[in-house]
């Protein structure tokens, strides 16, 4: 027993795994090693066999618990002993059919024919911007499919009834054997007369074709919650396809696709815009109208603002889907705006401005604008002038 591997180091577990850890891993490293996938690899076959071993005494909850306290010691003198593997007494088609059906042209374990659930149905609907903020109200209008009244979801047509299938027994699944490496292999597939219904219908229903069910199409009112984000999706409980044997309905699962908003960007719960101010607003301070999703909304602007400031509106984002009292904040990039179009007396007043401060436009104290300074060139041309 020296040179065998711990189980659990062969599946690549850990020793608290589970029975749904052990089968995926289980399955992983059998479909990478087993011989029908590598033919003629005795390594693929060597490890194929140990993990197949592995998982034998794992998956069983009385030989785990004798490994787990004992070791390999537990099984030796027994079929486990010198190396091999006795697989008498166990169930291959459990281990193989749910795993390795599709190696043997079957497909994985399906479950008895009891009642089973239906399938999601999936649309889409478009909401604005404001909309996705506050919340509002939809329809829907998709194809539904109801029971039929006339044969109540048997499918048979009035005055019969349907059959149990003579090949699977009712079952919806039958069982076939092959021969594998390792002997005969029974798998599990569904039944390809029934399609696991367990039933035939000899005589269909003339108004659902023995469907069981009538196609129609209806509205469906759609509640969208403040703060749902583009492609976020909402599910409606119990109006998707019905289900089979008696199973429940499946669910409608219906997106949401925002518009985009001339203005405000969202990122999670935030939303983001630009707002322009005048140079005296950003000069001399001021209260500035600012749009938000609750409308317009005064801020104090604080002298000597510079372009590209931003600041927070706290609480003027966008609502948490768990608790719409709760919202993110509005952020707001103030651009100071150039005046454009002056007329001469703005135009006066502003070269005043500038040589009350930073003299930018080089103008004297009476208006008039400082003359350049000379360059040396020009200097030089001026006195070959005054020889002239």
């Amino acid at each position: 027993m020296a040179d065998k591997r711990d189980y659990y180091e062969v599946l690549g577990v850990d020793k608290s795994a589970d029975d749904a850890a052990l089968k995926k891993a289980f399955r992983q490293l059998a479909k990478k090693y087993h011989p029908d996938v590598n033919p003629g690899d005795a390594e693929a076959e060597k490890k194929f066999k140990e993990i197949q071993e592995a998982y034998a005494v794992l998956s069983d909850p009385d030989k785990r618990r004798q490994y787990d306290q004992f070791g390999h010691a537990a099984f030796e003198g027994g079929g486990m002993g010198g190396g091999g593997f006795d697989f008498s007494g166990m169930d291959m088609g459990d281990i193989f059919g749910d795993i390795f059906g599709d190696f043997f042209g079957g497909g994985r374990r399906s479950a008895d024919n009891g009642p089973r659930r239906g399938a999601n149905l999936r649309a889409s609907i478009r909401i604005t911007f404001e909309e996705s903020i506050f919340g509002c109200e939809k329809e829907l209008e998709i194809v539904l499919k109801d029971e039929c009244s006339t044969c109540h979801a048997t499918g048979a047509k009035p005055g019969t009834s349907p059959e149990t299938c003579s090949k699977c027994g009712g079952k919806g699944k039958v069982m076939y054997s092959q021969q594998s490496l390792f002997g005969m292999v029974q798998n599990v597939q569904t039944c390809p007369e029934c399609h696991g219904s367990g039933k035939i219908v000899r005589e269909k229903c003339p108004d659902c074709h023995g469907s069981g069910y009538i196609a129609s199409k209806k509205r469906i009112k759609v509640t969208v919650p403040p703060g749902i984000d583009n492609g976020q999706s909402i599910r409606i409980r119990d109006k998707g396809e019905p289900g089979t044997n008696g199973g429940p309905r499946g669910d409608l699962l219906v997106e949401v696709n925002v518009s985009r908003h001339p203005i405000f960007q969202r990122q999670d719960m935030n939303i983001y815009s630009t707002a322009p101010i005048s140079y005296a607003q950003a000069a001399l301070g001021g209260e500035v109208r600012i749009s938000t999703v609750d409308g317009d909304v005064l801020y104090e602007v604080k002298p000597g603002t510079q372009t590209d400031t931003r600041i927070r509106l706290k609480g003027k984002g966008v609502p948490s889907l768990r608790n719409k009292s709760v919202r993110g904040d509005h952020y707001v990039t103030l651009v100071v705006q150039v005046p454009t179009g002056l007329n001469e007396e703005a135009k006066e007043a502003l070269r005043k401005f500038d040589a009350a401060t930073d003299n930018s436009l080089k103008v004297d104290k009476t208006g008039a604008e400082k003359p350049k300074k000379k360059s040396f060139k020009e200097k030089i041309k001026e006195s070959f002038e005054d020889f002239s």
